[in-house]
């Protein structure tokens, strides 16, 4: 089986469809880490996408602020501008389809999904303090993640040398394979679709292959300057706008 795996979408439908079309025919099934709305301004066009698309799909925590189900106090203000933006353009369907989606860790054959971490959905794995630890905890060799919208990961091997995994190319299309090792415990982040945060605007997926055991890392470019616009237009704050194209 091989696996589309996409992260943070964030609204970004442009992007979305630039991944779509890179990954045509090399997947079966597509998997959503969550975080499908929230800054970007087509939310209802892409839940709607990934609610025919996506085999499965758990919640990330703009998903829970958007429809509702958590409130925004601890969000920056432009964040908390934005959830309130998405909140009234919601259909009532995509705010009922966001509010039934499960949280991590969804268990899938030989991996584990989860929007920040297993212990904690909204947990940031950004440094070795808090990647170790959950690498030597987690029950299943792989791990996918979210959230931080970091294209790469870490791995902790048999022998307890850690390492981490950058997926910052500049380049569009295919950018780095990874093989996974026996004895090897690994936690991956296919990037984020909408809203790269590792100085590459390009949005980022990956494809993991279960029977081969390895995983591709993409970037693409995409029609940037539309979802700009299209953010204008509705009035989203003026950094949100600028920051997607610098990958910040």
């Amino acid at each position: 089986m091989r696996y589309l795996i996409l992260s943070d979408i964030h609204a970004n439908l442009e992007a979305l469809e630039k991944c779509l079309e890179l990954a045509r025919g090399k997947y079966q099934k597509v998997l959503c880490l969550g975080d499908l709305v929230g800054y970007g301004p087509d939310p209802n066009a892409v839940v709607e996408m990934m609610r025919r698309t996506a085999s499965v799909v758990i919640r990330g925590n703009h998903d829970k602020a958007c429809c509702g189900m958590m409130n925004v106090d601890d969000f920056n203000p432009w964040a908390r501008q934005a959830t309130y933006w998405t909140r009234e353009m919601l259909s009532p369907k995509h705010i009922a389809f966001l509010r039934q989606l499960a949280p991590g860790p969804c268990t899938m054959p030989g991996f584990e999904m989860v929007h920040g971490s297993v212990e904690n959905e909204d947990q940031y794995i950004i440094e070795p303090a808090e990647a170790i630890p959950a690498l030597r905890s987690q029950s299943v060799q792989l791990v996918f993640f979210g959230h931080t919208h970091l294209q790469g990961g870490f791995l902790l091997s048999r022998a307890g040398v850690f390492q981490k995994i950058s997926g910052g190319s500049r380049a569009s299309g295919h950018i780095l394979t990874l093989d996974l090792e026996d004895g090897t415990r690994y936690l991956i982040n296919p990037g984020s679709v909408g809203q790269p945060r590792d100085g590459n605007w390009r949005a980022a997926f990956a494809i993991f292959d279960e029977t081969k055991r390895r995983i591709d890392f993409y970037r693409t470019e995409y029609d940037l300057a539309t979802t700009q616009e299209k953010m204008s237009q509705a009035r989203l704050p003026e950094p949100l706008i600028q920051r997607l194209e610098f990958g910040r």
